[in-house]
């Protein structure tokens, strides 16, 4: 037992005494003057059972005392919701792991991933995919974006938006998802002689793109979607929100603001790495790009949208030409063989403003008069004899 007869015997006289009473501590009788009141204990309880349940303890902590004037320790309220059953008990963390060494300078190397979830609560049948774009250096989340899918076009959106807002970063790091990489076999490497649209556009603005074979390697993307899962569904069923407008605006105008103030740091070398845009033409780089020939009747497709290009001026015909079709993020089409753009069509395949036909042109061209002398003002004629005369 680790104690001494003397010590024995004194217990054995409490307990034949008081019985189990005897053997507490008489020490612990007297509460602590620092201890929580039962009524504020109560409180926290309640509020999470009734409008916070869900939350994990750090995340209801935080606007516990953000929005409730909560002041107890996260040790208190964590023991506390674990003692009535609200809160489970995890197990131990597995063996001790290294991380990798974050990037050094801010927009050396952005993640950026996809998750399909139920993102709101409220419409649990609805299944959106987030597209998150985070700094490497500083776990800032630079973007976020409800969709309905990950796909092309969704990613080309979130890179033009980060590109536009903070600059164009040294390296991206991704899954290797069908926009990402061509893989010719399943789980194998990836194809870098053959790219997708988000490859190439990564390549025209000079951007690493560097693919991640398993979920580990790509473990900082896979944490922070995992805190967006845990926090951000309970936030948006807190606050009632039920459309896909309604969250996003969420997102932009509450969430990514409290979240990087919570969760981003100062990275370890304050120079930035970030290269102005300048002078690229994010429209033109950023879309969906393709090479076809003009057929016979001066048409080219791209999917199901026809193109008709308009007469060229200087030129017969178009057919043959081998061009580029590029599908924009706004919806729009152009066609372009080499610098020259032939045609601008709206989402229907419906001309813009496509080049001035020939005929137009010459149409507008000043006519040429043999006489260029200057035409006499009506009214009286002058007799010929006084004309010759003058």
């Amino acid at each position: 037992l680790g104690m001494s007869a003397r010590t024995l015997r004194r217990w054995r006289e409490r307990y034949e005494q008081y019985g189990y009473v005897g053997l507490v501590d008489k020490r612990r009788q007297s509460p602590s003057v620092r201890r929580v009141a039962a009524p504020e204990v109560e409180r926290l309880l309640r509020l999470y059972r009734e409008r916070y349940r869900g939350f994990n303890v750090r995340h209801f902590h935080q606007i516990a005392r953000r929005e409730h004037g909560v002041t107890v320790s996260y040790s208190f309220l964590k023991q506390a919701l674990q003692a009535a059953g609200l809160v489970k008990t995890h197990r131990a963390r597995g063996r001790h792991r290294c991380r990798r060494e974050p990037r050094a300078c801010c927009g050396e190397l952005l993640h950026l991933d996809g998750s399909p979830h139920a993102w709101l609560a409220l419409v649990p049948e609805l299944r959106l995919t987030l597209i998150a774009v985070v700094d490497d250096a500083t776990k800032r989340l630079l973007y976020a974006q409800l969709e309905v899918a990950e796909s092309t076009h969704t990613v080309l959106q979130a890179l033009r938006a980060v590109f536009t807002t903070w600059g164009l970063p040294m390296a991206l790091y991704t899954d290797r998802a069908s926009w990402a990489f061509l893989t010719p076999k399943a789980g194998g490497r990836v194809d870098k002689t053959r790219v997708t649209q988000v490859g190439r556009a990564l390549a025209r603005l000079g951007i690493e793109h560097i693919p991640a074979y398993s979920p580990q390697a790509r473990g900082r993307s896979e944490r922070v979607n995992r805190t967006l899962q845990d926090r951000l569904v309970n936030e948006l069923r807190v606050a009632g929100i039920t459309t896909l407008d309604a969250a996003n605006a969420y997102l932009r105008d509450v969430f990514i603001p409290q979240y990087n103030a919570t969760f981003s740091h100062p990275p370890r070398d304050p120079e930035s790495a970030w290269v102005a845009v300048g002078d690229a033409d994010l429209e033109q780089i950023l879309c969906q790009e393709e090479a076809r020939v003009v057929g016979p009747d001066n048409v080219v497709a791209l999917g199901a949208i026809a193109l008709q290009i308009a007469k060229q001026p200087g030129r017969r015909t178009c057919t043959g030409l081998t061009v580029t079709v590029r599908r924009h993020l706004d919806g729009t089409h152009t066609v372009w063989r080499g610098g020259q753009r032939l045609g601008r069509y709206d989402a229907t395949g419906k001309p813009v403003d496509a080049a001035v036909p020939v005929e137009r042109l010459r149409s507008r061209r000043p006519t040429r008069h043999l006489d260029r002398r200057p035409k006499t003002p009506a009214g009286p004629q002058r007799p010929p004899a006084l004309t010759a005369a003058v």
